[in-house]
């Protein structure tokens, strides 16, 4: 590596992609970015060596927002089965520090900055300055995290909400649970609402036997490592499989029922958005009308969900520039909405 000023590393670790950034330390700016699937490398230090060779500048620091709870400097990310810890990390790559941060806090840092373009509105309500938001992340699992304004700045708050019980809204999500326990036992919202619930949805679909299986996407699932991709995208296609599309349907308003649950447990008046890889491909189903009556549908508080707006998050590397953001400008808090950190 050339010489000059030391440069910082900051990745966004997920189950399905690692993304990596060196940053100016001073101005922000990205000087050399990788993105790889995570499973198609051994650990994170396999592309973070690949990354650090190639630099031109020293590094001496690292900090990287991870797919899960961060204890005591180390973190297991559940749905990769990677365990990493801050010190043997550090020695590994030849660093002075390491930091893990949950990937909910990193993009925590980035949502009450990101403009118009980067987000579609499917509820404007009537967002209240200051007030919490909240956040519901479906990738490969399902994150979910809240801000909340301390008089100076928003600070994020993560949680393994997507792991508390899965509660039904209707009597096929009921059918769906009873399905569910017996190859499961606990079923949280996360084996129903993420990229690994998806064949779980689309399995039960098929067995209820109302709509017909196609042979040829049989196949395609039966083949494929993970089949999720091939689920939607065949919910997708013009003309869409139908079974496809209710599985995606399924997993949709579920998705909403949760993003109201969420909304009621944190009272987002500054608002809910949906983040993550799935809402961003599904942004299509998740404008249906009667997809978005579920954000709504609580009952005596119905009214309530009304008024607080729902968004999805189209920027596809928001989890990179909240880790930018978290690792530049200190870790506890984040800026108020217009306000440059």
């Amino acid at each position: 590596m050339m010489s000059g000023t030391p440069a910082l590393l900051v990745g966004d670790v997920g189950a399905t992609n690692t993304r990596l950034a060196l940053v100016d330390r001073t101005t922000g700016a990205r000087l050399r970015e990788l993105s790889v699937p995570s499973r198609s490398c051994s650990g994170l230090a396999e592309p973070v060596l690949k990354l650090l060779h190639a630099a031109m500048c020293p590094v001496r620091g690292a900090v990287f927002a991870v797919a899960g709870a961060v204890v005591d400097g180390g973190a297991k990310l559940t749905n990769l089965g990677w365990a990493l810890d801050e010190v043997g990390l550090a020695a590994e790559l030849g660093l002075e520090s390491v930091h893990l941060v949950n990937d909910m806090v990193a993009l925590g840092h980035a949502i009450p900055v990101l403009g118009e373009d980067a987000v579609r509105t499917l509820q404007a309500g009537r967002p209240v300055v200051g007030e919490p938001i909240a956040i519901i992340a479906p990738g490969t699992g399902l994150g979910e995290a809240f801000l909340t304004w301390d008089r100076q700045q928003y600070v994020v708050h993560p949680t393994e909400g997507g792991h508390a019980d899965f509660a039904p809204m209707d009597a096929t999500q009921e059918q769906l649970l009873g399905w569910l326990r017996p190859r499961f036992g606990h079923v949280s919202t996360e084996r129903v609402c993420s990229g690994r619930a998806l064949p779980s949805l689309y399995a039960f679909v098929r067995e209820q036997g109302r709509l017909p299986e196609s042979a040829a996407l049989a196949r395609q699932i039966a083949q494929a490592e993970d089949p999720t991709p091939v689920i939607i995208e065949a919910a997708l296609a013009s003309p869409p499989c139908p079974l496809a599309a209710a599985a995606v349907n399924m997993l949709c308003e579920i998705l909403a029922a949760e993003a109201g649950n969420v909304a009621l447990r944190t009272l987002a008046l500054g608002g809910v958005y949906l983040a993550g890889g799935l809402p961003r491909r599904l942004v299509g189903f998740l404008e249906r009308p009667e997809i978005r009556a579920r954000f709504r549908d609580k009952g005596r508080l119905s009214g309530l969900l009304e008024r607080i707006p729902l968004r999805v998050v189209l920027q596809a590397n928001v989890g990179l520039v909240g880790a930018i953001r978290y690792a530049l400008s200190g870790p506890r808090a984040v800026p108020a909405p217009g306000v440059v950190a």
